[in-house]
């Protein structure tokens, strides 16, 4: 009996992944699922590439971006080792998600595009997409209320000291206490608000 992968040749996922947690994996994963080889790009990059948007204020604040691009690259990458994705099967790139006229330079614009969609930004993100006639593919659309991990949460939990490990996969966990991520935050947050008791 004769086995086929996916039809899909080259699928693009994206996140800012601003921690790596246990429902970016499952998301990933499930992009992989659907095409042989995957890009992930990961969103703002750098603060040059960051642009406000009204339909998720909060994404371009300093304290919602302690990682740079480059350990980012490295804790996805480490991540999906530890899924069992070898390496060949994806490449990481950057992507600066809310600049669509700037795609062709990152991401082949003849793939699929996937996505989940909670809410108004995912939306946005759709709207960007279909703008530029690419291909898209809705990988479940949810509420809000049962999007499940955020990276709010989990940068919160660090900061605060609460439990946070089991959020995220064991790679992303060393590497955010090899990096003193806590601290980063803490750092972030009391800039943010300096009026704010440390």
């Amino acid at each position: 009996m004769t086995t086929t992968g996916p039809e899909i040749e080259t699928g693009v996922i994206h996140g800012r992944f601003q921690i790596v947690h246990n429902d970016h994996v499952d998301y990933i994963v499930a992009g992989k699922e659907h095409c042989r080889h995957l890009v992930v790009g990961i969103t703002n990059p750098d603060p040059t590439m960051t642009r406000e948007t009204p339909a998720d204020p909060g994404r371009s604040r300093a304290e919602a971006n302690p990682l740079t691009y480059y350990e980012r690259h490295i804790m996805v990458r480490e991540v999906l080792q530890e899924q069992g994705l070898n390496h060949t099967a994806y490449t990481i790139v950057p992507l600066p998600i809310s600049i669509p006229g700037l795609y062709r330079y990152y991401v082949p614009l003849d793939a699929v595009f996937f996505l989940t969609i909670f809410d108004d930004w995912g939306r946005t993100k759709r709207s960007f997409f279909r703008e530029l006639g690419l291909r898209t593919q809705v990988l479940w659309e949810r509420p809000p209320h049962r999007k499940g991990i955020s990276g709010t949460d989990v940068r919160t939990r660090i900061m605060q000291g609460a439990p946070w490990e089991h959020l995220v996969p064991a790679s992303a966990a060393a590497l955010i206490k090899k990096w003193g991520i806590r601290d980063r935050l803490k750092k972030a947050a009391t800039e943010a608000h300096p009026e704010r008791p440390s």
